[in-house]
């Protein structure tokens, strides 16, 4: 697939990159800015004409609708730096859809794919250079919409902003993590938001994580609101696991995020022959399994976090520790899909589902 750019978005270019201030070799997740964003305002009913504009802050109002009643909407994709120097996005159809879901909720207004499409292509081609070199780097970028009318009342807001920027990062977790699951605090609950990337989902969930973190803890395992019972997400990760050698996943529903990698990983375990089953799994079938040993792996996967490893899993004040000997073996389900989904990513394997277009 090739993006169309004829729509030639007004460019305005730095005239000071700070590339050369960044240490590609110590990255930071999320605290190093590329030289640009895009932004596109809506008002009057309709898109205006968006720019690429050198990074920077917005001067806003007090008063705008965002600071008080939370519209805001936001999506993380990637773009990689292929073995042959060629940079591509990954999925991005995905992550467009998944946006316009999220707004769709929130009552805020479609972004045409085309333009969400071009703005995506121009801003990361123009930016080519801060895509880093590196196994485990990448070009994160972070779409988002936030409601900008000044007015003070509960309403949907009539104006908005759509802004992209990008960040160079390397791994978000430098290591196999320890989770927790959380039987007390809900992150979403039927017919509410959960399915959505909106802002406010992820500020209730802080004090919570926060309180795990106390504990040890890396991050939480959800539950369902109603009962606690069964397993939905981690944090900032879809949650999958290996019981009796078939891979594990909560079924998607307007409870938890549908993840592009999480469909991406079920796809490629369904290609390499690994049994997928995609149901509910409670929290006594979780627990009796790592008892018994049924569950031989534990893993998240996400855009920010990938594929990574679970190495413990506290359920009602007790740990269960996995193998992660064995976990991190070639023969693991874990490496088996990881190596996999890199290999796609950055070009070293054939892209047979079609997943990489290039900018």
């Amino acid at each position: 697939m090739k993006i169309d750019t004829t729509r030639s978005f007004d460019v305005h270019q730095t005239e000071t990159s700070r590339l050369d201030q960044v240490d590609f070799n110590d990255l930071d997740f999320g605290r190093v800015f590329s030289d640009h964003m895009f932004v596109m305002e809506f008002e009057d009913g309709e898109w205006q004409r968006g720019s690429v504009e050198p990074y920077g802050p917005f001067t806003m109002s007090p008063a705008s609708m965002v600071f008080h009643y939370g519209q805001a909407i936001f999506e993380g994709m990637k773009a990689y730096r292929s073995a042959d120097g060629t940079v591509s996005l990954f999925r991005p159809g995905k992550n467009i859809e998944r946006f316009n879901i999220s707004a769709k909720r929130m009552c805020m207004p479609e972004v045409p794919e085309d333009v969400f499409m071009e703005a995506l292509a121009t801003l990361v081609k123009l930016d080519e250079a801060w895509v880093p070199h590196g196994d485990e780097a990448s070009l994160y970028i972070r779409p988002f919409m936030i409601a900008t009318d000044s007015f003070v009342g509960v309403r949907s807001s009539d104006k908005y902003t759509f802004s992209i920027f990008t960040c160079p990062v390397g791994a978000y977790y430098k290591g196999s993590v320890k989770v927790k699951v959380e039987r007390h605090f809900t992150r979403a609950t039927p017919g509410g938001t959960g399915y959505a990337k909106a802002a406010g989902n992820y500020a209730g969930s802080l004090y919570p994580s926060q309180l795990a973190r106390e504990e040890g803890y890396d991050q939480l395992i959800w539950t369902d609101a109603l009962t606690h019972e069964y397993v939905e997400e981690s944090g900032t990760m879809n949650a999958m696991f290996v019981v009796n050698g078939k891979l594990v996943s909560p079924q998607t529903s307007d409870t938890i995020l549908n993840g592009v990698t999480r469909d991406s990983v079920i796809a490629l375990a369904k290609d390499l022959g690994i049994g997928v089953e995609i149901r509910k799994l409670s929290v006594r079938e979780l627990e009796n399994g790592l008892k018994s040993g049924d569950v031989t792996e534990a893993f998240g996967v996400g855009t920010a976090a990938t594929i990574k490893s679970i190495e413990a899993i506290g359920i009602d004040g007790k740990n269960y520790s996995l193998d992660m000997t064995a976990e991190s073996g070639s023969d693991s389900v874990a490496f088996r899909l990881s190596s996999e989904l890199d290999g796609i990513r950055r070009g070293k394997l054939k892209d047979r589902h079609e997943w990489n277009i290039p900018v």
